[in-house]
């Protein structure tokens, strides 16, 4: 299946580098051609009548507006085949300052759906009738039936998840932002347990949130009847962004530690979201995550990216 790309633009200063650069017939041709397939320069000469140093100068201009993108792609010697970033591009004219340019993508991601983990006891996986596997026992977090999981629990370690990176090519992440429903792990439950729970995006620490508390003895809004209300029943919906500015917490500047920029989300097939306990927290209190069916909110792990 084939997906047009299309680059928006509006008409305030930022769309004029584009446009000059379309504004050319050899430009425009270069990129029919590239729309049937990819083209070393030699190739696009011949077929454009044009001399190699006129087709590299329009080539390199298509370039710099990212229109089209060349790699170097081992043949007979290593040479630079260019291909084309987009099939359309789709001009605003009634442009609003005040308007964002800004698109964005969400996933909600079920909580069973872990790309990997680490889990010590006390642990265990719940699904929306009963257990899934033995409790306490670490294995349980690798039954293919783990994927129907609406609570899961640690004493210890951390659970990770791989979400398809969907920025389109050439464009760049602005902000990311990771949502999700979790709190302290106690035996049954109990107020005052806190717990460092600690959020990591590509491998880069975003931040921590000091859980207060296991929350049980009230029923949460989605929590099925069986589960007993001495255990744990819904925890707090968090929210961490990061952007160039740095990392906010629940709207509140966490850290200026890190930013958008250390993310690598441009080079990385996916976005990996992993939570858990360091080894070196002060409050070592474990975890519970909440999926669609247990506690408070109808959520997973939930990721939006804008760019």
């Amino acid at each position: 299946m084939s997906v047009m790309k299309t680059k928006h633009l509006s008409a305030g200063k930022d769309a004029l580098p584009l446009l000059k650069a379309l504004a050319n017939q050899h430009r425009l041709d270069i990129l029919k051609l590239l729309s049937v397939q990819p083209y070393n320069v030699n190739e696009l000469a011949d077929k454009l009548g044009l001399p190699f140093s006129t087709t590299a100068t329009n080539v390199r201009k298509l370039e710099e507006v990212n229109l089209i993108s060349t790699e170097l792609v081992p043949g007979r010697g290593t040479q630079k085949v260019s291909a084309k970033n987009y099939d359309r591009v789709l001009l605003n004219l009634f442009y609003d300052e005040n308007d964002s340019e800004e698109h964005h993508y969400e996933i909600d991601m079920p909580i069973g759906e872990y790309f990997d983990c680490y889990v010590k006891p006390n642990c265990g996986l719940v699904g929306s009738t009963s257990y899934i596997g033995e409790q306490d026992d670490p294995r349980s977090f690798y039954n293919p039936d783990r994927k129907s999981a609406q609570l899961l629990f640690m004493r210890h370690g951390f659970v990770e998840y791989r979400f398809q990176n969907q920025i389109p090519q050439g464009e760049k992440a602005k902000e990311v932002e990771i949502s999700m429903e979790l709190c302290s792990e106690a035996p049954n439950h109990k107020a005052d347990w806190p717990s460092d729970l600690t959020v990591w995006i590509n491998n880069q620490e975003v931040g921590t949130w000091t859980s207060p508390s296991d929350f049980g003895g009230e029923r949460g809004e989605l929590t099925p009847d069986w589960w007993n209300t001495n255990f744990t029943q819904y925890g707090k919906l968090k929210k961490w962004t990061v952007s160039e500015e740095g990392v906010r917490l629940d709207g509140k500047l966490l850290s200026h530690d890190a930013a958008i920029g250390d993310l690598d989300l441009e080079n990385l097939p996916f976005v990996s979201i992993k939570v858990g306990i360091k080894d070196d927290a002060v409050n070592k209190g474990g975890l519970n995550l909440f999926g669609h069916q247990f506690g408070n909110h109808e959520q997973g792990v939930k990721l939006k990216v804008s760019y």
